[in-house]
């Protein structure tokens, strides 16, 4: 076994934050039951086990990763499991099930994928493939609408989102495709009175175009969004070009008035955004900001304490607005730690980007970093009121097989990155250091 400073401090941190979450789960159930969890001991050994298996899976194909990435999702995943523990015991043996299959997929992906540029020759394949999952739910026999969105695909018991997939995959695909076009991309220059020539707007048309698509046959404003934002932070890393993040902009603003205008459940959402406590009378979704903001408020900036709240007043608290269930009972402190961590992982996946000195690495560990923070800002954005409330997860956080099996995929792509950049590094300073002895 390979022994590694940044391993060391990872398994220190996985310590710290199993405890944390051990800690919490006891505080849930003596604020619901007053009462120690009779589970205890065998919550504490699995929540080792399977952060203790992902560990020593890095230790041994991945040693160099980057340390702080694994301990953060795992603490994040952990009191999102309390909370939905706390809210609904059924699920809470299904988020379980499906953290234990999402740290699998983890391990799975980074043993199985030794070099993540091998990916670069299958951009087509990853394409087809991201365009099919996207494709799925629309389908008349297994595709499902819940909430209003046709976002899920039901084969027999099993019900699943596989946009989820969709995202890293269309990530690998752009990163792929736009490391081959950069030069082409970016080698133009804007003259006043003049409009950019065909080639230059035709693949920020098309995003833009598909983004629509998403929105109008399958109802999702969040995945919309999220595509879209993907695909042109990731055209303006590659060209290095303002042109197009401007242009993203004027775009996705006409959409949105576009979208307004035509479709009765995005006036909803604005409406409800605008002023909740007025359209909460005749909305569900305004009902559920509502007691998402008195929940927010009810917390003060310490919480009532983890068991102590009334967050299943909140609908779907498990999944939109768990993030008003810990304002409620953690607090102001609760929710900007949360954020916190959320931060830190986009400060780590953006490091990683930085540090990589190959393009097409460089590109997807910028892509997989934007669909967590950009997921992150939308959800957070909606419960607080910044954005229209739209329906993604929280990664890592909330309710929902799909979304953690997909957020433990990136994950492993991103440490798998920067272990190889890091090894790089490593191996480049070894060698300037023996060519320049005596």
């Amino acid at each position: 076994m390979i022994s590694s400073p940044r391993r060391t401090t990872e398994l220190g941190l996985l310590v710290l934050g199993a405890f944390i979450t051990v800690g919490a789960y006891v505080l849930a159930s003596l604020g619901r039951t007053a009462s120690l969890p009779a589970n205890l001991v065998p919550f504490l050994v699995i929540v080792l086990a399977l952060f203790g298996l992902a560990h020593v899976t890095l230790r041994r194909v991945a040693p160099e990763a980057d340390s702080m990435l694994l301990p953060l999702a795992g603490l994040l995943n952990g009191l999102g499991y309390v909370m939905v523990a706390r809210l609904d015991q059924k699920l809470a043996g299904l988020q379980a099930l499906w953290t234990a299959v999402g740290v699998l997929g983890f391990i799975a992906t980074i043993v199985v994928i030794r070099r993540v540029t091998d990916l670069e020759r299958y951009r087509y394949t990853f394409a087809l493939g991201g365009i099919g999952l996207l494709l799925v739910p629309l389908a008349p026999v297994v595709g499902r609408t819940i909430n209003g969105s046709r976002l899920w695909v039901r084969v027999g018991a099993l019900t699943f989102q596989p946009g989820e997939l969709a995202k890293i995959a269309l990530a690998i695909f752009f990163a792929s495709y736009l490391v081959e076009r950069r030069d082409v991309l970016g080698d133009f220059k804007l003259r006043l009175g003049e409009l950019p020539k065909p080639r230059y707007l035709a693949p920020i048309l098309l995003a833009w175009a598909a983004s629509l698509v998403v929105m109008i046959a399958e109802k999702d404003l969040g995945s919309s969004l999220l595509f879209f934002a993907l695909f042109v932070v990731m055209l303006w890393v590659a060209t290095g070009r303002p042109f197009y993040l401007g242009t993203g902009g004027v775009l996705f603003l006409f959409g949105s008035l576009m979208s307004y205008e035509a479709f009765a459940h995005v006036r909803e959402r604005v409406t409800v955004w605008l002023d909740p406590w007025s359209a909460g009378r005749a909305s569900a979704s305004g009902f559920q900001v509502v007691q998402a903001l008195f929940a927010m408020g009810t917390g003060g900036i310490t919480g009532v304490g983890l068991g102590l709240g009334s967050p299943q007043q909140i609908p779907a608290a498990t999944t939109d607005m768990i993030y008003s269930a810990f304002g409620e009972e953690l607090g102001l402190l609760g929710t900007v730690a949360i954020l916190v961590a959320f931060l830190l992982m986009v400060g780590a996946g953006l490091r990683i980007a930085a540090r990589t000195e190959r393009p097409f690495e460089q590109l997807l560990a910028t892509g997989l970093t934007v669909i967590l923070g950009v997921q992150t800002f939308i959800i957070i954005g909606g419960v607080l009121r910044v954005v229209p409330l739209t329906g993604v997860t929280l990664p890592f956080v909330s309710y929902g097989g799909s979304s953690l099996l997909g957020s433990y995929i990136l994950l492993a792509l991103l440490l798998r990155i920067s272990h190889d950049s890091n090894e790089r590094l490593q191996r480049g300073a070894a060698e300037a250091t023996t060519a320049g002895a005596p």
